[in-house]
């Protein structure tokens, strides 16, 4: 898989047909969350009108890393195929093997600070929405 944007890319496919495709732009747009897999998750939920893709099928060059999988998660896509593993994007300096280890700690034993804001009300919001009758729920 190659594009524009160099050999890191994925597409969606639905019923045969492509939806959307992506190549990593993290550099070209100086944008962390650039990636082949979320542009092209972004691409085929404009172009299919949706922000789940239950029956679409994600195929990406390198395994997804951890913010990939889970937008590809909240994308709900029945599959997905990816051809080198990450300790192949390992090999040549795309390392996320920090990111996979501190992802299941908690909060406060990860290398990054993390603190939750004693902020009175603040889960009120997710009340206020969950009390819509128009909500939509994902």
């Amino acid at each position: 898989m190659s594009g524009a944007g160099g050999p890191f890319g994925a597409v969606v496919v639905q019923d045969g047909r492509v939806v959307g495709e992506g190549w990593n732009k993290v550099v070209r747009t100086n944008d962390p969350t650039a990636h082949a897999e979320i542009i092209a998750i972004r691409a085929a939920c404009a172009a299919l009108g949706s922000f789940q893709l239950p029956e679409a099928t994600i195929y990406c060059s390198c395994e997804p890393c951890p913010m990939c999988l889970g937008a590809i998660y909240w994308a709900r896509p029945s599959a997905v195929y990816f051809a080198s593993t990450r300790h192949d994007a390992a090999a040549v300096g795309f390392d996320d093997a920090l990111i996979h280890r501190e992802v299941s700690l908690v909060p406060d034993a990860r290398s990054l600070s993390f603190q939750q804001l004693d902020v009175t009300g603040a889960a009120d919001v997710f009340e206020l929405w969950a009390s819509r009758p128009d909500r939509i729920d994902y």
